[in-house]
């Protein structure tokens, strides 16, 4: 099992991710710093969630909120129930149909010798 940590840049309109073995506040953490790195530290960054637990900022661990306020970046939760507001949820039929088409294309001698270069490197 991997996990995606994806986020869509609205001005730039391109998708960013990361795959990893888990998902924790400290892989979210990670992945909020690469955000970060994408802007100028002057530049504040609005970061929007789905209330999944290490997104959420919690009595007993508030690194989230803590790592926002000293990094000019904004957390923002959609209300529960409401992950079409999370753009990077809209991206799901986009992924749906990759996922057909690559099923689909599994034979195709030149898909097969990049999927088997990628997973070499």
């Amino acid at each position: 099992m991997r996990h995606l940590f994806a986020a869509y840049d609205l001005g730039k309109d391109q998708l960013y991710g990361h795959i990893k073995k888990t998902r924790n506040r400290s892989k979210f953490l990670a992945f909020c710093r690469y955000l970060r790195s994408l802007h100028p530290a002057d530049v504040r960054i609005a970061i929007v969630c789905d209330n999944y637990s290490p997104h959420l900022t919690t009595k007993p661990c508030r690194r989230v909120g803590a790592w926002a306020a000293a990094h000019n970046a904004e957390i923002v939760h959609t209300p529960t129930n409401s992950s079409w507001l999370n753009r990077i949820e809209a991206q799901g039929s986009m992924i749906r149909r990759h996922i057909i088409w690559r099923n689909k294309n599994a034979a195709d001698k030149r898909l097969t010798a990049l999927v088997h270069s990628a997973n070499a490197a």
